[in-house]
C-alpha cells in the first residue's frame, strides 16, 4: 500500500525549507528515489496531474517526491528567475537531502517536463552524487536558440505572453493550511520582490551569458547520467533531442509523438503513451539492476505523421512508430530542391529576381507557437494568409516522402532595409489546393556573423542566409507537393522588425534540404507502446464549466488586424473553475490574450490581462493582472501591474514601466 505525505520540509544548507510532497510504498525501504522539482504548486495547481504518476512510482518500488521550488507555492524564500544558480543548487541540495533519508537507497533518478525537463538537464550537468538517470519531457539544452524567447534570433511573441503566465503565478499565494497565519507575511515579501520576467528577457537580444548560463549544449559532457528524453511534434523543443541524441556522451533514448506540450499519457493529439509505465522500465533498468529489455531497442522511436487536412487536427492524429539506430540516422539521406522561379527544381535554373514585401498580416492564421492541445492552437490552412511570401513549389510527388529530421534552406537574398528577418514554412500542399504546415523555421538577418553580435545589412547587397527549420517527422502523400513560402514577416509568432522590408531572391541561388527517411527492409516492427489506463475518476468537483473564445478578425475602421484568445481556465485549456475534493480548495483563472497590429509594423501591441482565484472555508484570494507591451523604431515599451486581494479587499499592488532598446529585434 502507498503512503503519501501531504507536506514535508527540505531544509537547505542556508536555512531556507522547501515543501515537498512524497509517496512512499510498501515495505520498509530502503528504496530508490524519483524526483520532479519545479515551481508550480505540488498542493493543487499540478496536484491531479501529479496524482496521475507519483503513486504509479510508488507502486513500482520507488519513493517519489515533488519538490515546489525556493520561493513557489508553500517552499521559502524568492523567486527572482528562471534557472538561477540558487535554483540549480537547491536542486543539487535537494538529491543531497533525499540521500540521507532513511527511506532512501542513495539513488535518485529525475524527471519533469517544461521547467522540470530543464531542472533535470542543468542538475544532471552538476554531477550530484546519487543521481542516477534523468527523463526530460519537452525541454531544451539551449536558452538561446530553441525556447520561447527567440527563434532564428527573431523575438517571439511568447517571450511577452508566457512572461505574463508566470506574472500571474508568480503572485499566487501560499496556502494558509500550510503556513498558517505566516501566509500573509510570506506573499507580501514575494509581491515585493516580484518583477516583470519579460522586460529582463528582452534586455538580452543576442546570445549573451544570461541564456548560455543553464544550456547544457555549452558542453554536452557535463552530463554524464543517461537521458531519456521526450518530444511532440506539435510542442516547441522539437530539435534538443536530436541534439542531444548527436552529440551527448552519456546513453541516450529519445520519444517523439505527435503531441503538444503535455506529458505523453496525456498528450494530445493522440495516439497517447504509458508514460510511467516506460519510466518505470527506465529507472528499473538504471537503479535496479533490472533487465527490462529497454536498452536492447534502437535509441530512437519517433511517430511519422500522415497527413491530414489542415485544421481537422484528429484526435489521435494517424500515423505510425518508426526507429533508428543513432543520430545522424544512416536510414535518413537529404534531398536537395532548388528555388527557382517558383519551382521547387533538381537542378538549378537562375531567373528574374523575385521579391516580396510581406504585410504585417501575414502570419495570422499560423496558430501559436508552441500547442498545448487547446483548440486553434496550431496551425490553419496556409492559404487564409493569401499573399504576402514567395512561394516555390515541387511537382506532384510519384511516391510518398517520409521527411525527418530538420530541413534546411540555404538562401542567397538581398534586403532593402539594414534590419531584416524570414519566416520560412515547410508546406504540404494537397492535389486540392489546401496547405498543412510541416515545419517552421526563421532568421534574423542581423545575425549572419553569429548570434552573440548584430550587424546591420547593406541595403541591395545580397547575403548568404541559413534556415534550419524544427525538426518534425511526417509523411508527404504521392500526389502531394512540397511547398515553401518565405516571407519578411510572421505576426503574431514573431515580433516584426521596425519598418516593412522588400526581401528579392535570385532563383536557382538557394537550395532547400530535405531530410527523407528510407525504409528498412525486414526492419523489426517496433515494440508496441502501452496506451495508458482510463485514469481514474479525479478527485475533483466542477464549479464552473471552462470555455473559450479563439478568433481573429479585420477592424476597417482602424485598419487594425486583431488576434485574440479567451479562455476560461487558462494555459492549459477550458478548465474553468474546480475545487479540489481532499483540500477543498478551489482555484479557477480566466485569461485574455491580445494581438494587435496595423499596416506599420511599429503599431504592434500585445495585451495580457488575468484573474485568478483560490478559496476554501474562510480563505479567499484573488489576482489581478495586466501586461502591455508596444514599440516604436528605436524601442519597446512594457507596461504592467498585479492587484492581489484578500476578501476582495486590496492587499497589495505593484506596477512596472520598462523601456528598452531595440537591438536588431
Amino acid at each position: 500500500m502507498v503512503t503519501s505525505t501531504e507536506t514535508i520540509w527540505i531544509e537547505m544548507p542556508d536555512g531556507a525549507r522547501l515543501a515537498a510532497r512524497l509517496w512512499l510504498p510498501e515495505g520498509d525501504g530502503p528504496f530508490p528515489t524519483i524526483l520532479e522539482y519545479i515551481p508550480y504548486r505540488r498542493r493543487d495547481r499540478t496536484r491531479l496531474r501529479d496524482e496521475a504518476m507519483h503513486p504509479r512510482f510508488a507502486h513500482a518500488g520507488y519513493a517519489s517526491i515533488r519538490v515546489d521550488m525556493r520561493g513557489a507555492g508553500d517552499s521559502d524564500g524568492l523567486m527572482h528567475g528562471e534557472y538561477l544558480e540558487q535554483e540549480i543548487q537547491d536542486g543539487c541540495d535537494v538529491i543531497g537531502w533525499i540521500r540521507g533519508q532513511d527511506w532512501s537507497d542513495g539513488q535518485v533518478g529525475m524527471f519533469g517536463k517544461s521547467w522540470g525537463a530543464y531542472s533535470a538537464y542543468q542538475v544532471a550537468a552538476r554531477r550530484p552524487e546519487g543521481l542516477r538517470a534523468i527523463a526530460p519531457v519537452m525541454g531544451t539544452d539551449d536558452r538561446w536558440a530553441e525556447c520561447i524567447h527567440f527563434s532564428g534570433g527573431c523575438l517571439m511573441s511568447d517571450n511577452f505572453w508566457w512572461g505574463a503566465i508566470m506574472q500571474l503565478f508568480n503572485a499566487q499565494p501560499p496556502d494558509p493550511a500550510v503556513l498558517g497565519d505566516a501566509w500573509r507575511e510570506t506573499w507580501r515579501a514575494r509581491l515585493e520582490a516580484a518583477e516583470f520576467w519579460p522586460a529582463e528577457w528582452l534586455e538580452h537580444q543576442t546570445r549573451d551569458a544570461f541564456w548560455r548560463h543553464g544550456s547544457v549544449c555549452e558542453n554536452y559532457a557535463d552530463i554524464e547520467v543517461p537521458a531519456y528524453i521526450f518530444g511532440g511534434w506539435a510542442d516547441a523543443y522539437r530539435n534538443t533531442p536530436f541534439r542531444m541524441a548527436e552529440h551527448a556522451t552519456s546513453p541516450v533514448k529519445v520519444m517523439i509523438g505527435p503531441w503538444g506540450h503535455l506529458y505523453p499519457h496525456e498528450g494530445a493529439p493522440g495516439p497517447q503513451v504509458d508514460f510511467p509505465a516506460e519510466l518505470i522500465r527506465w529507472w528499473d533498468h538504471w537503479m535496479k539492476g533490472r533487465d527490462t529489455g529497454l536498452m536492447d531497442e534502437p535509441p530512437l522511436r519517433l511517430y511519422l505523421r500522415e497527413a491530414t487536412a489542415p485544421g481537422d487536427d484528429p484526435d489521435p492524429r494517424p500515423g505510425r512508430w518508426v526507429e533508428e539506430p543513432r543520430w545522424p540516422s544512416p536510414n535518413v539521406t537529404e534531398e536537395i530542391f532548388h528555388l527557382n522561379h517558383g519551382v521547387l527544381g533538381q537542378s538549378p535554373h537562375p531567373g528574374p529576381d523575385m521579391s516580396v514585401t510581406t504585410p504585417t498580416s501575414y502570419g495570422a492564421s499560423g496558430g501559436d507557437f508552441m500547442s498545448f492541445a487547446t483548440p486553434g492552437d496550431l496551425p490553419g490552412d496556409a492559404r487564409l494568409d493569401g499573399a504576402g511570401a514567395l512561394e516555390f513549389r515541387s511537382a506532384p510527388c510519384e511516391a510518398a516522402l517520409d521527411i525527418l529530421g530538420q530541413a534546411r534552406l540555404r538562401l542567397r537574398v538581398a534586403a532593402d532595409k539594414p534590419q531584416a528577418m524570414l519566416a520560412a514554412l515547410l508546406v504540404d500542399e494537397a492535389p486540392d489546393g489546401a496547405q498543412t504546415v510541416i515545419a517552421r523555421g526563421f532568421a534574423n538577418l542581423m545575425h549572419l556573423d553569429g548570434p552573440e553580435q548584430v550587424t546591420p545589412l547593406s541595403p541591395g547587397t545580397p547575403v548568404e542566409a541559413e534556415i534550419l527549420l524544427h525538426a518534425t517527422g511526417y509523411r508527404l502523400p504521392e500526389g502531394h507537393r512540397v511547398l515553401i513560402k518565405l516571407s519578411s514577416a510572421y505576426w503574431p509568432i514573431l515580433w516584426p522588425s521596425p519598418e516593412p522590408v522588400k526581401i528579392t531572391l535570385t532563383p536557382g541561388l538557394s537550395q532547400l534540404s530535405l531530410p527523407l527517411r528510407q525504409a528498412v527492409a525486414d526492419a523489426p516492427t517496433p515494440r508496441a507502446l502501452p496506451a495508458p489506463d482510463a485514469p481514474p475518476q479525479p478527485a475533483m468537483t466542477q464549479i464552473r464549466e471552462g470555455r473559450m473564445e479563439r478568433g481573429w478578425q479585420f477592424d476597417a475602421l482602424s485598419g487594425k488586424l486583431i488576434n485574440r484568445t479567451w479562455i476560461d481556465g487558462g494555459v492549459f485549456g477550458p478548465v474553468g473553475r474546480i475545487r479540489i475534493d481532499e483540500t477543498g480548495t478551489e482555484l479557477g483563472d480566466i485569461s485574455e490574450r491580445i494581438y494587435e497590429i496595423g499596416s506599420d509594423p511599429t503599431s504592434a501591441r500585445a495585451v495580457m490581462t488575468q484573474e485568478g482565484h483560490f478559496s476554501r472555508d474562510d480563505w479567499n484570494a484573488r489576482i489581478e493582472t495586466r501586461a502591455e507591451m508596444w514599440c516604436d523604431a528605436t524601442h519597446f515599451y512594457i507596461e504592467a501591474g498585479t492587484r492581489c486581494f484578500v476578501d476582495d479587499a486590496l492587499f497589495h499592488e505593484k506596477s512596472w514601466s520598462h523601456k528598452i532598446r531595440r537591438n536588431g529585434m
